[in-house]
């Protein structure tokens, strides 16, 4: 029997697909693409919208394809939309996009860039990942060349045959000629990708099903060649609420938008129903591991160790182990663990929304401000006399630790990292004082 490297790769090649069938995570594949994939290697894409500067967790799904692609020995490449991006997809959509400014798109793709690099590894020896911007090729794309060359390849009732364009059509809105035309500059994408690169593979959600297709049949017609597309499952809740959405609005992988802590704390609120499904989606853990995951969450569902890992992995890979080992320690205060342990900065993320204000710092010089003064002065005791009952029941607790002297001090050393309190009535009222 043969045997070698070009083995190895042959059976990660094979195992690609059975990996992606276990996860749930291969919706549907074009004729001859699941041979394809298990003959590589093979040079594959996906494209990313820049509608804004970071992207969010409704892409993990196409980015762990192109990252498990990777790790299977193929080449993939990330296809940002700087080009399509100012016209619009209208696949899933009910009314069309508001329309970017070429400054918009640009600043939008240059945020992207540095998200990805987390997945994709682009020094890797054999099959880097490439990352490139459509409006390259799109850009000098002039409106008679593309008519001639691509248009004329698609009839009206072609394009009407696809969901996400008949959906539009029969809609109060309807669509108009820009995002009618989005699936040929789509299609264009990925024939020039074959020609520049070699690509045969394209990947995207089930609602890009027309738009890949339409890429295929392009290629077939104008080169003679077979490429083929394999599309993923649209993730939605077990209650059916849309995926990345929550109460504060979508969760997105740049930190400035969506802070470590309630990045992890989206993950660690997964319901039971959802956490093995996304351990399966959004990590590269083996099946063995998820396995006994789904086995300890059936015994301890309390427990809720699925989602403990499941946010701890997942933050790993968007923020980096260090951030996720401080989102953790963070999560933990919202479970009465020690405040002195976290810094300033872990307390306010834990914190975000607890009622706050603002003391003079020279308030806390010397012996300090009197704690029963404190808490009427933040409201959590409407008198003196009430603040020095809470104190005595052992009501009150200053940085999680209880107080039960009445005559107890708030000094500037007890403040964590110089900059603030965090003052406790009973189980649930919490007031962070920030030293001003």
């Amino acid at each position: 029997m043969a045997s070698g490297p070009r083995c190895i790769v042959v059976a990660r090649m094979a195992d690609f697909i059975q990996d992606l069938e276990w996860r749930g995570a291969l919706y549907d594949a074009s004729d001859g693409a699941r041979e394809a994939i298990q003959a590589g290697p093979l040079t594959a894409y996906a494209g990313f919208d820049p509608t804004a500067s970071s992207l969010h967790v409704g892409n993990l799904m196409p980015i762990m394809a192109l990252a498990r692609l990777q790790r299977a020995g193929h080449s993939p490449i990330a296809v940002v939309g700087g080009g399509t991006g100012l016209i619009g997809d209208p696949s899933g959509k009910a009314a069309e996009r508001t329309l970017l400014t070429p400054e918009q798109v640009a600043e939008n793709v240059a945020g992207i860039h540095g998200q990805l690099a987390r997945f994709l590894d682009f020094g890797r020896a054999g099959n880097p990942a490439r990352l490139v911007n459509n409006a390259d090729w799109l850009g000098p794309l002039s409106a008679m060349a593309f008519l001639r060359d691509v248009g004329k390849h698609f009839t009206v009732n072609y394009l009407l045959a696809k969901e996400s364009i008949r959906r539009r059509v029969e809609s109060a809105d309807g669509i108009s000629y820009t995002e009618f035309s989005y699936l040929l500059l789509q299609a264009f994408d990925f024939l020039e990708l074959f020609d520049r690169t070699g690509c045969t593979l394209q990947v995207g959600g089930s609602d890009q099903w027309g738009n890949i297709t339409a890429g295929i049949d392009l290629i077939r017609r104008l080169r003679g060649a077979r490429a083929y597309g394999l599309v993923l499952p649209l993730v939605t809740t077990a209650s059916g609420t849309k995926f990345g959405k929550t109460e504060a609005g979508t969760v997105w992988l740049d930190a400035g938008r969506t802070s470590p802590f309630r990045f992890f704390q989206f993950w660690l609120n997964a319901d039971d129903a959802d956490a093995v499904t996304y351990l399966k989606y959004f990590t590269f853990l083996a099946r063995d591991v998820v396995d006994e995951l789904v086995r300890a969450t059936g015994q301890r569902p309390e427990a809720r160790e699925a989602q403990r890992v499941l946010a701890r992995e997942v933050t790993t890979l968007v923020h980096g182990r260090e951030q996720a080992e401080r989102a953790e320690r963070a999560a933990g205060v919202l479970f009465g663990q020690d405040l002195a342990s976290l810094s300033a900065e872990d307390v306010l993320a834990a914190l975000e929304g607890a009622p706050s204000s603002q003391v003079p710092a020279a308030s806390f010089a010397g012996d300090g401000l009197s704690l029963v003064d404190l808490l009427v002065q933040t409201r959590l005791a409407s008198s003196k006399a009430e603040g020095r009952r809470l104190v005595q029941s052992g009501g009150v607790y200053v940085n999680d630790r209880r107080v039960t002297d009445v005559h107890a001090r708030a000094g500037a050393a007890d403040a964590i990292g110089g900059r603030l309190l965090v003052l406790r009535r009973g189980q649930r009222q919490q007031h962070v004082v920030m030293l001003a």
